[in-house]
């Protein structure tokens, strides 16, 4: 009997153990890491036309 309390006692206590803390800090962690890739890559890819493109409309405002 006292086996069996036992194990029911673990099985009842296994719920608790399963924290998901960690692997949801890890996740959101891989999240960010993934949008930062992102944004670099755009960055990097337009970044130059884009800065092209505010050179001409400088260039096209009068000089005071």
């Amino acid at each position: 009997m006292y086996a069996l309390s036992t194990i029911l006692a673990y099985i009842a206590t296994a719920k608790d153990r399963r924290d998901e803390k960690g692997a949801t800090a890890v996740e959101y962690g891989l999240l960010v890491a993934l949008i930062a890739a992102i944004i670099i890559g755009v960055v990097t890819t337009i970044g130059q036309d884009v800065l092209t493109g505010f050179n001409k409309v400088a260039n096209a405002l009068p000089n005071t």
